[in-house]
């Protein structure tokens, strides 16, 4: 069982959630594309700056997540 609950913490360190991550953060791009086209078609200068600002956030995250995805390496944690 200990074992179990072991590999359970190291799922924050896996490629696992690696990639789950980066899908989330992915799918929330759509949403940010939807603030991107109400604020156009209402031509909100404040709302089109929050949208671009979510964006450069989300392609940070997903930099992030790639770096750690690539220091990773072989040693994942769940599958040895």
């Amino acid at each position: 069982m200990s074992n179990t609950i072991s590999k359970a913490k190291g799922f924050k360190k896996s490629k696992s959630a690696k990639y789950l991550s980066m899908v989330t953060t992915a799918a929330s791009a759509v949403t940010v594309a939807k603030q991107f086209k109400k604020a156009r078609a209402e031509q909100d200068t404040l709302r089109l700056v929050d949208a671009a600002i979510s964006a450069a956030a989300i392609v940070t995250g997903l930099a992030i997540v790639y770096r750690e995805l690539k220091r990773l390496g072989d040693d994942d944690v769940l599958l040895g």
